[in-house]
This record gives C-alpha cells, sequence and structure tokens, in this order.
C-alpha cells in the first residue's frame, strides 16, 4: 500500500475515533441533533451506539486489519448515517455549528467524500488496476 493511502487510513481511522468518543463524551448532546425525530429509538442511546461502533472502526483502520473489509464497512456506515444528517438539514437543526441551512447543505456534499476516502484509503478497486498490469 502507497504511503499516501496508509496516511489517509489512519488518518480517517484516527479522526473516526476521535469521533466515536466525543459520541460518548463531550459532543453527546450535539451529536444527538442529528437523529431524526422519526428514528424509532431514544436519540441517547442511538448516539453512544454509534460511537461506540465508530470507536472500533477507527482503531480497525489504524491497525490495518483486514483493510478492504473494514473499508466496506465504514463507507456503508456513512451512507446508513447519511439520512440522519438530511434530517438536520430538513429539520433545520443546529449542531456542531452548523446553524444556517448553507452549512448544513455544505456538509451534506462532504458525505460522499467520506465514502470515497473510506474505500480508495483501504485499496478498494485495485484488484482490477492490479490484474490490468499483470497482463501487460
Amino acid at each position: 500500500m502507497s504511503t499516501g493511502r496508509t496516511l489517509a487510513r489512519v488518518a480517517l481511522g484516527s479522526f473516526l475515533t476521535f469521533a466515536g468518543t466525543g459520541h460518548l463524551t463531550f459532543a453527546r448532546q450535539e451529536f444527538q441533533a442529528q437523529v431524526p425525530d422519526w428514528f424509532p429509538a431514544d436519540k441517547d442511546a442511538v448516539v453512544l451506539a454509534s460511537g461506540v461502533v465508530e470507536i472500533v472502526q477507527g482503531l480497525a483502520l489504524i491497525s490495518g486489519w483486514n483493510q478492504k473489509t473494514v473499508g466496506r464497512i465504514i463507507a456503508a456506515f456513512f451512507v446508513a448515517v447519511f439520512p440522519g444528517n438530511i434530517s438536520q438539514f430538513l429539520e433545520q437543526k443546529d449542531g456542531f455549528g452548523l446553524d444556517t441551512d448553507t452549512k448544513r447543505a455544505v456538509r451534506l456534499a462532504f458525505q460522499p467524500l467520506l465514502v470515497a476516502w473510506a474505500l480508495w484509503a483501504t485499496n478498494q478497486g485495485d484488484e482490477e488496476t492490479e490484474s490490468s498490469q499483470k497482463s501487460s
């Protein structure tokens, strides 16, 4: 794996670990703003559970364990939490300084980048590149 991808993987893992810790501690209330009102679960329980999931994902990324599988799981996680971000925008809920529609919309635009980051940093799609290079 290239140094750039390794750095990207460790950086994303560190980000997830930090965010997960925030779910459990200092940013707990802020994360609750991202849980949609229609979601059929206690907001605090969702925030706590997702915090644990993010910590585990972050540590798995940092460790380098089973990178491709972990990358796919994290990409799917970013897709799964996207409705919460959409809900925050539609319901005009403040959180993490996202106190205007413009700021909340910009936040939405970054979600696909997180998915791409998780996949790229864990070498997703390299099988095709490697097989085409071998056949040349």
